[in-house]
């Protein structure tokens, strides 16, 4: 087994997650529009509510999209 990639957002302090930084957020998307999981992506449990969160926010505010088929 290899072990766990550090947190990304635990190790730069400075990089915040919000729901209008679309960018960030798309690449935690799959090609059609699913949420990584926290295995995959590296993301500690905590940061990965926030940014599921964040996601989910910004679907309701239009600033992405539900499905990207």
């Amino acid at each position: 087994m290899r072990p766990r990639k550090p947190c990304k957002f635990c190790v730069e302090k400075g990089l915040k997650i919000d729901y209008k930084d679309t960018n960030l957020l798309r690449g935690f998307l799959t090609e059609n529009g699913k949420i990584w999981g926290s295995r995959t992506t590296g993301i500690c449990a905590g940061h990965q509510r926030i940014l599921t969160t964040a996601i989910h926010r910004a679907r309701m505010m239009a600033l992405l999209p539900f499905t990207l088929r």
